[in-house]
């Protein structure tokens, strides 16, 4: 299949386009900056590249992976994040249904699921249990705003014109350090996060592929893409009041193998995503989830998940070299 990948260059899809490859599919990536996986240089936002992109090689599905993200609100007027994530998906997905092509997949973010009281913390009756069934989604800055924005746009082009569609909510799989947590940070963070929120590049890329190849099974459906947690829904309360228990419970080693490494077990947990829609819908389930971090601790081995502190986004490494000129 001739698949255009948007985001070709960011960090994503690195892992995602040569899987797509090595899957007999033919790339076509797309990205306003040059990667080893990019053959089209420039934005969603311009219809007319999209249009001729979409003519010249030929593109049977689209991946629209490519997006301005939450740390560049820092960088850019909320118009820009408008223009690129909320125009330039419904270019590509008005012309993937003039092209003919019978599926379509966009990938959206948990983020937009984090309203005001989420962010502030558990609720009364303890963690947030949050699948794609969680409301009132009420996204709390513009990046949510735009990508839900854009998943409606995508859900209304469904009902139209028939297009499959799958929107792809993923949760944290970025490697470099949070903009906001500094205790724990770096690695231990990584591994807590993978209890609940968090995800491998890798085990997101096999989610989009995964997708791609059940999206006329799928229709229209929105899936959460995280490593599976190991708690059930009824140990929310005390997830809330005390996670290191409940941790005690799956676990039993994890406190004295991270007190070896020198790292913290998280005392509450305030939220858990359930990837579990995307397990029984198409068959997809992260390869990696806490246990594999526990594992690698027992066994001495390289953790299962990249952490890059200095990782930049491509587009930043961009403007810092033009900047040096």
């Amino acid at each position: 299949m001739r698949v255009l990948l948007t985001g070709s260059s960011g960090w994503l899809g690195r892992y995602l386009a040569p899987l797509l490859a090595k899957s007999g599919h033919d790339v076509t990536g797309l990205d306003v900056v040059p990667g080893a996986h990019t053959a089209v240089i420039g934005t969603v936002a311009d219809r007319a590249l999209v249009d001729r992109t979409m003519s010249e090689q030929g593109i049977e599905a689209v991946i629209h992976s490519g997006a301005l993200h939450k740390p560049d609100i820092i960088r850019y007027p909320r118009q820009a994040f408008i223009d690129v994530n909320v125009t330039g998906t419904l270019n590509l997905i008005e012309a993937a249904v003039a092209a003919g092509n019978d599926r379509f997949l966009f990938t959206s973010t948990t983020s937009l699921m984090v309203r005001a009281d989420v962010r502030a913390g558990a609720s009364e009756q303890g963690a947030w249990w949050m699948d794609e069934d969680f409301s009132p989604v009420e996204p709390r800055n513009i990046y949510g705003i735009t990508k839900l924005a854009a998943e409606q746009a995508c859900r209304l082009v469904h009902r139209e014109h028939g297009i499959n569609v799958a929107i792809l909510r993923t949760g944290r799989f970025f490697p470099e350090d949070d903009d906001t947590h500094d205790a724990p940070s770096g690695e231990n963070l990584k591994a807590n996060e993978l209890l609940n929120r968090r995800l491998t590049v890798e085990d997101a890329a096999a989610a989009h592929l995964a997708a791609l190849e059940a999206a006329p099974q799928i229709g229209c459906d929105t899936f959460i893409l995280s490593a599976p947690p190991p708690f059930v829904r009824e140990e929310a309360g005390e997830l809330a009041r005390d996670a290191r228990a409940v941790i005690a419970r799956h676990h039993p080693d994890a406190a004295d193998l991270y007190a070896a490494e020198g790292w913290v077990l998280p005392e509450t947990i305030d939220r858990v995503y359930d990837p579990s829609r995307a397990e029984r819908r198409f068959g997809w389930r992260a390869a990696t989830d806490f246990g594999s971090v526990l594992a690698a601790l027992r066994n001495h081995t390289p953790l299962p998940f990249t952490h890059d502190p200095d990782y930049t986004s491509p587009i930043v490494r961009q403007e810092r070299e033009a900047c040096m000129c």
